[in-house]
């Protein structure tokens, strides 16, 4: 008798051994640092990494890069893309063509205030230069690009002609660009809807909110279906929310776990014990102090299943 010994597939860097059924803190010390860490995006084979790093006011944030290599992550660098203007929320499209960030980098020389949606792509010869993605450029500000498996890109934006200061929009692919953006005007509200994900199949989308009667914290996640070409009503995650910040919601690219931002913080719990000086700063500058922290969760903890005849359609 032949026996042959077939080895599982190894599990990609962002995955947990165990379940998780609430969220958890992630990558402590890494990607959770006890500065403001967020909006994790992994490369298609999970061994690269970009997450957002801001100072505490959010006036300045930049890109940084970790890599998986020999069992752990190494020590974050500034992506070779970023570290002079504000960027963020890097998005890969699946067929790996593609990077997507936000940027406000110059546009054609001239200093721009502002920031837009920005894109990269791969031919034979590598990744070419970002170059500024005009049919989705406003006198706004354009944040959290996320396309769908047939090109539609979703993203925030507070371009005039919108229900609140940041609205939910999308756009068709027209030729190598897109078509003229479309609010989505049954998710937003008059307060502030942002950072869309949507799944591949653009059948549900996970975006944040403030301006909803059931919002908890300052900014509550919410998941919305799509049926028979509507929206459904958006329903609130609340195994997800705390009544901090909850956003920039993003699956990974196995479709297995929700990477997600919040601000929770640790120093509403008792001490346990009294905190000398030490103690008093080791917990200032670790995570749960209050600013930005990186979490994670299953997807199947958050049962996502649609209520859909035909979902997607």
């Amino acid at each position: 008798m032949l026996l042959v010994a077939v080895g599982a597939q190894a599990a990609p860097p962002y995955a947990s051994p165990t379940p998780i059924a609430r969220p958890e803190i992630f990558g402590t010390g890494i990607f959770s640092t006890g500065h403001d860490d967020a909006h994790p995006t992994f490369s298609l084979d999970g061994n690269t990494a970009y997450f957002v790093r801001s100072s505490p006011d959010f006036r300045y944030w930049t890109l940084l890069e970790t890599t998986f290599v020999d069992g752990r992550w190494s020590t974050p660098e500034v992506a070779p893309f970023s570290g002079q203007y504000n960027d963020a929320d890097v998005f890969f499209t699946r067929d790996g063509n593609a990077t997507y960030i936000i940027s406000n980098r110059p546009v054609a020389g001239r200093a721009h205030t502002d920031t837009d949606i920005w894109v990269r792509r791969r031919d034979g010869a590598g990744w070419g230069e970002f170059s500024r993605v005009d049919a989705l450029a406003s006198d706004g500000d354009e944040y959290f690009p996320t396309l769908t498996d047939r090109g539609t890109i979703y993203f925030g934006s507070e371009r005039p002609g919108g229900k609140g200061k940041c609205d939910l929009w999308r756009a068709q692919p027209q030729g190598d660009g897109f078509g003229e953006p479309e609010n989505l005007a049954a998710l937003n509200t008059p307060g502030n809807d942002i950072e869309a994900y949507v799944s591949p199949d653009e059948s549900w989308l996970i975006f944040s909110s403030d301006g909803r009667p059931d919002t908890r914290g300052a900014y509550d996640l919410y998941v919305t279906y799509r049926c028979d070409g509507a929206w459904t009503e958006p329903r609130n995650l609340e195994n997800l929310n705390t009544t901090g910040w909850e956003f920039g919601a993003r699956a990974t690219p196995d479709g297995k776990y929700l990477y997600f931002t919040s601000n929770r913080s640790t120093f509403g719990e008792p001490a346990g014990r009294r905190l000398d000086a030490g103690g008093l700063d080791r917990k200032l500058n670790a995570p749960g102090n209050g600013l930005r922290d990186i979490y994670r969760i299953d997807l199947d903890a958050l049962e996502l299943a649609s209520p859909c005849a035909r979902p997607g359609t």
